[in-house]
């Protein structure tokens, strides 16, 4: 038993280091050999190759061309090929022999750029197109994404899909500059969208699209649509005719208008009676956003608008509507403004026809020659100058008869015056009169209030005087019967003195009694008791009086 006991434990001492052993030999080769570090901003492509031995275990079917090898629910490969889903950065440990790893950058569009995306991987497409619908590992179709990817960093297997980044492109072509890319389209103007193919998601045919790009940013794919940056608003454009000038300042003619320097300049044309007139016209002419399309499709650029339609229909409406009248009728007012009027009409209306919008079109001068002119000018110089006599005249008139208005007016003010001047004094007389009768009817009523006052007073006194004495009558014959009541009540006036003088003796008197013999003291004190009772009595009679 000893001995079993002993081999077991030789032979458990043996395996642990062995097993140790082949643990740190297999940790040590995965971290030399089987280690990949995928920095920041970079992804990590995996090919799976299979075993490299044959006898080995891993042996798998090689994925379809152009097909990415298909994974199991857990991701591990069951086809030999590159795998769609790419790794992250980190450390990863793949076995080196049935493994082939690349480390590829992340694509990183910037502000400003856009990234056009080509698929390498699925069907071709048909007839004739050439843009793939869907996003970044979606795509079933070889050919451009029509999408395009704006500003940001994007994780895309190099197997399946080409990159292009680009800022905004301008493609010139016959005088015409279209942008594609990181479109930015200004305040104040708008974008016209042209396809190069339909596209089946939003029904768009190809060609210039209706609907237009408000401003803002907009990513585009140059191989999907081009975009014309048109000006919106109104546009000024002016036909002048040359002048003769000396540094700068223009040389007037004899009757004090601009000399003009050559036949060919401005607007020129013969009147019906044969002078060679030159005139300027000034057109402020635009787009509006629902137009931009429409003048695109037909003419290109505004530079053509205003050089095809523009400027050519100024200069004919002006020569044929001018040309039908003589030089008097361009310098006389009425018809010169009629014919102001004509042209600004008609090619306002020529305009509407182009697809274009006119806030103003008029004449702004019209050089006729100075043997034309100058007697017209002469003459309605003379013209004013008698209106301007008649108009003197109407003035001093005028000034004569305001003149006379304003003496009547102060006529008519003193007359007011010295009248309201009447009225107020007779106002005042009747006040003072009204005041007199009012206070003399005061004093009339104060004496006859007076007297009743004192009538009242008088009556009041005898009535007081009346009280007080029936007051004091009653008072002693409330007295007097009073002492009839207190003698009834004790009997005899005796009695009623004695007991007056009892209740007048203080609370600590003093009797004591003295022996004088038989009778003696008694026949003295009746007579001090008769004595001391009546002066009582005096003194309270004396005090009712006196109350």
């Amino acid at each position: 038993m000893n001995t079993t006991a002993e081999n077991l434990r030789s032979r458990f001492g043996l395996i642990v280091p062995v097993v140790v052993a082949l643990i740190l030999g297999v940790e040590l080769f995965q971290w030399t050999f089987n280690r990949v570090y995928v920095p920041q901003g970079h992804s990590l492509v995996l090919r799976y190759k299979g075993p490299p031995l044959p006898f080995l275990p891993g042996n798998r079917p090689v994925a379809q061309p152009g097909q990415f090898a298909k994974v199991d629910e857990n991701g591990r490969p069951l086809e030999i090929g590159i795998l769609k889903q790419m790794r992250g950065p980190g450390r990863h440990f793949v076995w080196i022999g049935w493994w082939e790893t690349k480390l590829i950058p992340d694509v990183v569009v910037k502000p400003g750029q856009v990234a056009v995306v080509s698929s390498k991987m699925g069907e071709d497409l048909k007839n004739g197109q050439f843009l793939v619908d869907g996003d970044l590992d979606e795509t079933t179709q070889k050919g451009i994404l029509r999408k395009v990817f704006g500003p940001g960093t994007y994780r895309i297997n190099d197997y399946a899909y080409n990159v292009k980044v680009i800022e905004e492109e301008t493609i010139n072509s016959d005088l015409q500059v279209k942008h594609a890319g990181w479109v930015s389209i200004p305040t104040g103007y708008v974008g016209v969208v042209t396809n190069l193919t339909d596209n089946p998601i939003t029904k768009a045919v190809a060609g210039i699209q209706e609907k237009v790009l408000q401003p803002g940013l907009y990513p585009v794919n140059p191989n999907e649509q081009h975009v014309d940056i048109v000006g919106i608003g109104f546009a000024e454009k002016s036909v002048k005719t040359n002048l003769k000038s000396l540094d700068g300042v223009p040389i007037l003619d004899e009757s004090g208008e601009p000399a003009v320097l050559d036949d060919e300049s401005g607007i020129s044309f013969p009147s019906n009676d044969g002078f060679r007139i030159h005139m300027d016209f000034t057109a402020v002419w635009g787009i509006m956003p629902d137009q931009a399309a429409d003048v695109i499709r037909k003419f290109g650029t505004l530079d053509a608008v205003e050089a095809k339609v523009v400027v050519p229909q100024i200069e004919s409406i002006c020569r044929n509507q001018g040309s039908s009248l003589g030089a008097v009728d361009l310098l006389v007012g009425d018809t010169r403004r009629k014919f102001q009027e004509q042209v600004s009409d008609a090619f306002e209306k020529i305009l509407e026809d182009k697809g274009l919008t006119l806030l103003h079109g008029f004449v702004r001068n019209i050089h006729i020659p100075l043997d034309v002119r100058e007697p017209i000018q002469q003459k309605f110089v003379a013209d004013e100058l008698k209106l301007t006599r008649d108009q003197e005249l109407l003035t001093a008139g005028t000034e004569a008869t305001l003149r006379e208005a304003e003496k009547k007016v102060e006529l008519e003010t003193e007359r007011i015056k010295a009248e309201t001047m009447k009225l107020v004094a007779q106002a005042e007389a009747e006040g003072e009169k009204q005041a007199e009768e009012t206070k003399a009817e005061t004093l009339k009523l104060s004496a006859a209030i007076a007297r009743k006052t004192a009538e009242l007073e008088a009556e009041a006194s005898v009535i007081l005087g009346k009280a007080k004495a029936g007051a004091k009558q009653l008072e002693a014959e409330a007295k007097s019967e009073l002492f009839t009541l207190a003698v009834t009540a004790f009997g005899s006036g005796s009695a009623y003195n004695q007991w007056t003088f009892a209740t007048g003796l203080p609370e600590d008197v003093q009797l004591d009694t003295l022996y004088a013999g038989e009778g003696t003291f008694w026949t003295d004190l009746k007579g001090f008791t008769d004595v001391m009772t009546g002066r009582q009595t005096m003194e309270q009679q004396k005090a009712t009086k006196l109350k």
